[in-house]
């Protein structure tokens, strides 16, 4: 069988002091961290659509890399192609998951009936290389955002056709996910918002969007999906104002509608950070309300206002997030790479160089999110620092959720005026932090 990566090994773990740039330096899949093996705190998988797919085309510019493993693009020959080179890219990764969305898969045809012709061809030879290698499937999504059908949405558009042809994309996709064994489906809703509210209706939008959902839930469960329904929130672009604006929005659409036992969220880091937030606080809100269920692991350019998808590299972000993951339970699904390569980075080692980085950064994270967990410092503090409603009946009736309203007012009215809270020590914490990253 032809080789595709004939220049790049297999990659090992070889450890921090590696100058070997095909390893490892931090990623050692047997480790047992707080546990469990590293490979199970961190189900990495391969984003069909950045890696195999998008060559580098800008708005200012062509393509840079060649994804056309040999083969033409836009034809069945290039789409088995991609699976033979995506499947011997995860191999000599140790990469166990992929994520998919249906085009990412097969050339889009003027007809649905022959694109999903096309599909079942590709899945049939995904599953047979699923079954040599043990690779499996992720989560699967339908794109609802490239075609110009969906300029005013998927679940939001204006036109009745665009919404049945978006619940026959997302019918077909169910169906490709179960075939693979996919634990989880998502929505992204890319384009799920509005320009201007001059010509919308977004009460209408909304329940539209909720009805959808709730017609592929029971769609996907008449054809025993057992896995969870994703929303993947994101603030801005391309749309202007997106319906899926941050987790607590998500979270609140999703409870509302009645599909918050059925859905969880598909956090991405980047998308924290367009909607103003860090990573680790939409992680937290996730987790607080037990929908904390898969990450898209990439970063964003603070001084760029869009959507970049680097791959991750910041040490601090990914440790912070573990922190939280740990916390909360871990994920129901993994860590979808949804990053590219930056343009100049353009040969099919920068691709490996890419993810090594990648699984390096999240596994460092790991490792320190342990020492931190381990350290107790941190708990400690925090519990310590809610620690005055414990200290008397009435705040403990507060949080037994018991007290009244008044009998709080008559406390304060004998106190007179209270001692300040307690200080926060945010630059200590931080100093225990860096303590913990840096020895």
């Amino acid at each position: 069988m032809k080789e595709y990566f004939e220049n790049v090994p297999e990659i090992r773990y070889a450890g921090a002091d590696s100058k070997d740039p095909f390893t490892f330096r931090f990623y050692d899949a047997d480790r047992v961290v707080l546990g469990k093996p590293m490979r199970e705190h961190l189900p990495f998988a391969m984003a069909w659509w950045h890696n195999l797919c998008a060559n580098g085309t800008d708005m200012f510019g062509r393509g840079t890399a060649d994804k056309s493993f040999g083969e033409v693009p836009g034809t069945m020959a290039h789409a088995k192609a991609k699976v033979d080179a995506g499947f011997e890219f995860m191999r000599k990764l140790g990469i166990r998951y992929f994520c998919f969305h249906d085009v990412d898969l097969v050339p889009e045809a003027d007809d649905i009936k022959e694109t999903n012709r096309r599909l079942d061809e590709i899945s049939d030879y995904i599953l047979s290389k699923m079954k040599d290698t043990g690779i499996k499937c992720l989560w699967g999504t339908a794109n609802m955002f490239g075609n110009p059908r969906y300029m005013n949405g998927a679940g939001s558009s204006n036109s009745f056709d665009v919404y049945c042809f978006a619940a026959a994309q997302i019918k077909k996709a169910l169906d490709i996910t179960v075939k693979l064994g996919g634990r989880g489906y998502v929505f992204w809703g890319g384009r799920e918002g509005y320009e201007t509210l001059l010509n919308t209706d977004v009460a209408f939008e909304q329940e539209n969007i909720a009805c959808l959902m709730k017609m592929a839930v029971e769609y996907g469960r008449s054809i025993g999906f057992k896995g969870d329904f994703y929303v993947e929130p994101k603030p801005k672009e391309p749309m202007k104002h997106q319906y899926d604006f941050d987790a607590a929005t998500a979270i609140g659409f999703l409870k509302a509608h009645g599909l918050d036992k059925d859905f969880k969220l598909n956090i991405e880091a980047n998308h924290a950070t367009l909607a103003g937030h860090t990573f680790e606080h939409e992680l937290r809100i996730a987790g607080m309300n037990g929908m904390l269920g898969s990450v898209d692991a990439n970063q964003g350019d603070m001084f760029l206002g869009w959507d970049t998808d680097e791959f991750p590299y910041d040490v601090y972000t990914s440790t912070m997030a573990m922190y939280e993951i740990i916390r909360a339970g871990g994920l129901t699904g993994g860590f979808n790479f949804d990053a590219k390569n930056r343009r100049p980075s353009y040969t099919h080692e920068d691709m490996f160089h890419a993810y090594i980085l990648g699984m390096d950064t999240w596994a460092l994270g790991l490792i320190k999110a342990a020492e931190i967990i381990e350290d107790g410092r941190l708990d400690k503090f925090v519990k310590q620092r809610y620690a005055s409603y414990g200290q008397s009946e009435l705040g403990r009736k507060v949080l037994a959720k018991t007290a009244i309203l008044k009998e709080l007012a008559a406390r304060a009215d004998s106190l007179g005026a209270p001692e300040l809270p307690s200080s926060g020590r945010q630059e200590y914490l931080q100093s225990v932090i860096n303590s913990i990253l840096f020895r």
